[in-house]
């Protein structure tokens, strides 16, 4: 399974002949590598409905045909917008012929906002996402805060990756990330959500060097940059 990083939150996962793309935010993404009609994925899957990690998902999904896989009232809204969409909810998993895609809890808040009429949408549960695959788990925590209940998913599924938010004022900062990792007694972990704005710069080096004293693997890596699986 090959990793590819793209900034923010915005990852591609190469498995099984498909690409699955989390969280599209490319578009007015000041740390992005490449633009959103450069990709064509053949899934979208969302973690919750913030601008930060729903920008492109239309757009994308229009152009290629991708099917977006979300919580069931963001699906519905973005089907609304045009896109092909496949409505899920937590606990719930989707086939993506012989993926398989999990949505777990996330603690932190999902709208989409319309801006012309200062209006914000409801757009369900946040996620965070388990993609399965190759005999290999990825787990996509979204954007939250720490939570307890990360350790069930360690015991449940030991994900081979763990892609932790670390910004902190929107999302767990750094420590609460470390913690984390251990309760998900995650193999590897990619920090994300961090350094795209001032409010959330942080030091990813740092936090890989404090895993890696925990016994865990990790890096911190640069938009464009992959890693295999």
């Amino acid at each position: 399974m090959k990793v590819t990083y793209h900034g923010h939150a915005t990852v591609m996962v190469e498995t099984g002949g498909k690409k699955i793309l989390f969280d599209p935010f490319f578009t007015g993404n000041p740390k992005a590598d490449v633009k959103a009609e450069d990709v064509r994925p053949d899934y979208i899957l969302l973690t919750h409905g913030h601008g930060d990690h729903t920008a492109d998902a239309v757009s994308i999904a229009k152009r290629t045909g991708a099917t977006i896989v979300a919580v069931y009232e963001l699906a519905t809204l973005l089907g609304w917008r045009g896109a092909r969409t496949h409505g899920v909810g937590l606990g719930g998993s989707y086939d993506m012929g012989g993926i398989k895609a999990k949505f777990t809890l996330a603690f932190h808040s999902s709208s989409l906002e319309d801006q012309e009429h200062r209006t914000l949408h409801y757009a369900g549960m946040p996620a965070g996402i388990l993609l399965m695959a190759e005999g290999k788990t990825i787990y996509h925590a979204g954007d939250t805060a720490l939570f307890s209940d990360m350790k069930v998913i360690g015991e449940r599924h030991r994900p081979d990756l763990a892609l932790l938010p670390i910004g902190d004022n929107f999302t767990m900062g750094p420590e609460d990330a470390l913690l984390a990792a251990e309760w998900l007694k995650a193999k590897q972990v990619v920090p994300i959500h961090y350094n795209t704005f001032p409010l959330i710069a942080q030091d990813g080096d740092a936090f890989v060097a404090k895993l890696k004293e925990r016994g865990i693997g990790g890096a911190a890596l640069k938009p464009g940059e992959s890693i295999e699986v």
